[in-house]
């Protein structure tokens, strides 16, 4: 049995959580607020500001786990590099987590060192860099903190009137205390996806099918799986895929994201976990969900393989308003349909757009992944999220 200490407790961690619990693992859940996700069904908890270092070293002390596992960017992921001189695996690498808790450095290992195909890009570090480098990549163009996730700070500029909006909203939406922004040129793609890669301590690296995405505010809404992508692009996503998450080492599951352009494969973006676009495998649609193949390599057990065993499709459930004690009505009517689920993620507080639920939906192969995705719209439209 090994003991791994979560180091963020939302709806992925949850469902990383029940999955190395079912393995016969031991788990300890951090958060920042308690009775988080994951720690519904941790063996321990810890409430701690993660971005105290003083206060991760305590704990990391007090738990001696044998792994840790990052969920979220807002942790002082520097003190990681000692936690593997200490002997304790950081899951994927402590370089990884430093590199992609940072959007500046994953993007110019991604662009500058690898060579990959990325949107043109500038750093600002105030709003009057920000003109200037805005200027430099072009209107229109996508402003995002170096430090935030799901979205938070996002925005797009279409217009010079734009750009002290989007630098005091990225300001607002930044995680932790750095202020440093990036301005990226607009790709103009057909279509998104994430592609769920798989790297093994003792094998070799594999793929999830694609999954298509939508977005709003930069927090995705829709995915399903398969995507629809030519038999070419996959295998340039595929390579790219590689060579990065071979650059950052270790063993785990990354989301990839990339945009699908008519000129060909731009890489976007990399999480070193579970996505919150893979949450459409809870659905079935692969013989491993991707918690699943995240808690066994990260636990060095063989992955020989990864199928498609359905077509399938997630909607987000969100709350509309600040509040606590949630509660959820239409689950009887949304609950009614053929071939769907709800899955509930527990999280004690509401704010606008939080999200709260999701609904998932499949079918057989071969199926119409249009009408699955649009059965898991109009499933998620009928929950509501009520708190007081």
């Amino acid at each position: 049995m090994k003991k791994i200490m979560l180091l963020g407790s939302g709806e992925l961690g949850k469902e990383f959580v029940i999955a190395v619990k079912r393995l016969g693992q031991y788990a300890v859940a951090v958060d920042s607020y308690n009775d988080a996700p994951a720690q519904q069904v941790a063996d321990e908890r810890e409430v701690i500001n993660m971005l105290d270092g003083a206060e991760l070293d305590r704990i990391v002390a007090k738990h001696k786990p044998d792994l840790i596992v990052p969920e979220i960017e807002a942790i002082r992921t520097e003190r990681f590099y000692d936690y593997e001189k200490q002997g304790i695996t950081v899951v994927p690498s402590a370089k990884a987590a430093n590199f992609t808790m940072n959007r500046k450095a994953i993007r110019d290992l991604a662009s500058k060192e690898l060579k990959l195909k990325t949107a043109k890009y500038e750093y600002a570090n105030s709003f009057e860099e920000l003109v200037a480098s805005v200027k430099s990549v072009g209107i229109p163009c996508v402003v995002k903190p170096l430090m935030s996730s799901s979205g938070k700070g996002q925005s797009v500029i279409k217009t010079d009137s734009d750009i002290q909006k989007a630098w005091d909203y990225a300001q607002a939406g930044k995680r932790g205390d750095y202020s440093e922004v990036i301005a990226e040129a607009f790709v103009k793609f057909n279509s998104e996806i994430t592609l769920l890669t798989v790297t093994q301590k003792n094998g070799k690296t594999l793929f999830c099918p694609p999954i298509g995405h939508r977005q709003e505010r930069g927090d995705y809404q829709e995915s399903w799986q398969p995507a629809e992508i030519n038999a070419e692009h996959l295998k340039e996503a595929q390579r790219m895929a590689e060579q990065v998450t071979k650059a950052l080492t270790g063993a785990g599951l990354w989301g990839v994201e990339f945009f699908l352009a008519d000129d060909g494969v731009y890489f976007s973006e990399l999480s070193p976990r579970p996505h919150d676009t893979g949450m459409v495998t809870l659905a079935g649609t692969q013989n491993f969900s991707e918690f699943e193949l995240h808690a066994r390599a990260v636990l060095g057990l063989p992955i020989s393989e990864i199928t498609l065993e359905r077509v399938g499709a997630s909607a987000v459930i969100l709350a509309d308003k600040e509040g606590t004690n949630p509660t959820f009505t239409g689950l009887d009517k949304a609950m009614n349909h053929t071939q769907s689920d709800i899955r509930i993620f527990g999280k004690p507080v509401t704010r606008p757009y939080r999200r709260m639920a999701v609904a998932l939906t499949y079918d057989k192969i071969g199926s119409d992944v249009n009408k699955v995705k649009e059965r898991a719209m109009g499933i998620a439209k009928e929950v509501k999220v009520e708190s007081k």
